[in-house]
């Protein structure tokens, strides 16, 4: 398969929020960069241009899906529509329909024009595997894997775990865990309102799962921080009149949505202290979502059950 020459040339900046990671992606002029520029630092990314006019395309695009999957993670697919990005394919210098690009390091190392027969595309995959040196991103162990995005989600680096927790679910189609992970990522990454939209989409053998219990307390409570108000107007509020609970029960969701949730554990165990059946008890069922939100095993969690049973029962 002779070599097809490409100019990348300008290209748009990437997206603020990255997505979630998939083994095959639709990307756009807003995501071309980091769906496909960056991933290819990854591993070999193959851009596919195609359109969906295109009778050759319809051909070629089923073809190259099922033989990225059967790299299980060592090839991303990224299709571009001609139609709706058409700045990008003049980028590309694209002058026809289907056109494949493949990407390794940020730069393009092949590509070819046509539709091309399955064994040819074979052979053409894996010598770029081998030449590359590509590999899944992905442990063998799929424990390794969940592992290491807990941590990554546990430091911060919410992108880079959200990319491996996507990754075992598009292989895995049907892994609640790792479902669960991407949505605590976009939560993690203050995209509480997409994560709502994709669980309410969620398979129905994977939203019964138990793994997206804490999951759906963590984004009731993303989704009413964002309704939460600054913590020191609440602050001088309270010092007023310490038994303004609603203020302290206010105080305790805005220390929750600036992520101070050490704060936001001993305003509401401060309510139950002072009052434990104020508002129906709302300051003790807020703990629980707080405590299944973190996990009942995260040590705030086991400190803060702690403390509230020695109030209930003292």
């Amino acid at each position: 398969m002779s070599p097809l020459v490409a100019e990348p040339g300008a290209v748009p900046s990437a997206p603020k929020t990255a997505p979630v990671d998939q083994i095959i992606k639709d990307v756009d002029v807003q995501t071309f960069v980091k769906d496909a520029i960056e991933e290819s630092r990854r591993r070999l990314v193959i851009i596919d241009f195609w359109a969906p006019w295109s009778g050759p395309c319809k051909q070629l695009v089923p073809l190259l899906e099922k033989l990225v999957r059967a790299k299980k993670g060592a090839v991303l697919l990224a299709k571009v529509n001609i139609d709706t990005n058409p700045e990008l394919a003049q980028q590309m210098h694209v002058r026809s329909v289907p056109t494949v690009f493949a990407f390794f390091q940020g730069q393009p190392v092949d590509g070819f024009m046509g539709v091309q027969p399955e064994p040819q595309l074979v052979a053409w995959i894996d010598q770029l595997i081998k030449a590359t040196g590509s590999q899944s991103p992905l442990p063998e162990n799929y424990d390794a894997a969940l592992k290491q995005a807990a941590e990554l989600l546990e430091t911060g680096d919410a992108a880079r775990a959200e990319a491996i927790y996507g990754d075992i679910y598009a292989e895995k189609p049907d892994h609640a865990e790792a479902f669960a992970g991407v949505l605590r990522c976009m939560i993690a990454r203050d995209a509480a309102a997409e994560a709502q939209v994709k669980l309410n989409e969620a398979p129905k053998a994977i939203a019964q799962d138990k793994a997206l219990d804490s999951v759906r307390a963590a984004l009731e409570l993303a989704l009413a921080s964002d309704q939460a108000g600054d913590c020191a107007p609440l602050e001088s509020k309270l010092a007023k009149n310490p038994d303004d609970h609603q203020t302290r029960f206010d105080l305790a969701m805005a220390y929750y949505a600036v992520g101070d949730k050490e704060k936001a554990v001993d305003a509401l165990l401060e309510i139950v202290r002072r009052d434990r059946a104020w508002n129906e008890e709302a300051a003790r069922k807020q703990l629980v979502k707080f405590f299944e939100a973190f996990g009942f095993a995260d040590p705030l969690s086991v400190s803060g059950r702690r403390r509230l049973s020695s109030l209930l029962f003292s």
